[in-house]
């Protein structure tokens, strides 16, 4: 594919000289291969770019001026877009070439692309989400059986992990429980012996202090 850049050689206005001047000088230092068609001298090239130029984007005079750029049979545009493509680092879109790898509008491409991708896709919803979502289509009728059951599906797996933690939560909680109903029930029992104990020395002293009065009586 060829560039074609419509230009007048022989242009009196300043203006068209410095923008054809910039729009060949931008295509040289990239490298772009092109071709310039002169319509001040031919003819046929005038009349060219005049049929192929889309009428939205003749001036109101209806005769476009240069430089006008077109890619083959396609036209690409006039200074201004070329203008603002080169400040938004679109010049190969502009133009309709792929840009080489490694330039700054290859790598822009290519971050666009992963933003467009990765906004595109979601692992998970919300289950909340997930629910109106259900629920708004089951309303209007566009819900598939199918779809239906793999959202619940999904829905129940998620919530398993949840539920096993809750009875393990559980299990270790009366396990404590236990733990410390045996603690107290050892503590009553060391207490129980305690007072057996205490019990039994007072009883043996009071045996001893009667026997002590009958011998002395």
């Amino acid at each position: 594919m060829v560039i074609k850049v419509f230009l007048a050689s022989s242009s009196g206005s300043t203006a068209i000289k410095k923008k054809q001047q910039d729009v060949v000088g931008f295509l040289e230092a990239l490298k772009i291969d092109y071709s310039q068609l002169d319509i001040a001298s031919n003819e046929e090239n005038r009349q060219w770019m005049r049929e192929n130029v889309p009428g939205e984007m003749k001036p109101t005079g209806g005769i476009p001026l240069p430089p006008q750029i077109f890619n083959e049979q396609i036209y690409c545009g006039d200074y201004e877009t070329f203008f603002n493509a080169k400040e938004d680092n679109a010049v190969y879109e502009f133009l309709g070439l792929s840009p080489p790898p490694g330039s700054k509008e290859a790598k822009h491409a290519e971050n666009s692309q992963k933003l467009h991708n990765g906004s595109g896709t979601e692992e998970h919803l919300h289950d909340d989400t997930t629910r109106k979502e259900i629920q708004e289509a089951e309303q209007n009728g566009d819900a598939h059986p199918a779809e239906l059951e793999d959202a619940q599906e999904e829905k129940e797996e998620e919530d398993e992990p949840e539920a096993e933690e809750e009875d393990e939560s559980r299990e270790v909680a009366v396990e404590e429980n236990q733990d410390e109903g045996d603690e107290d029930k050892v503590e009553d029992t060391h207490l129980v012996s305690e007072d057996e104990e205490e019990l039994q020395k007072l009883e043996e002293e009071e045996e001893e202090e009667q026997g002590s009065e009958e011998a002395e009586d």
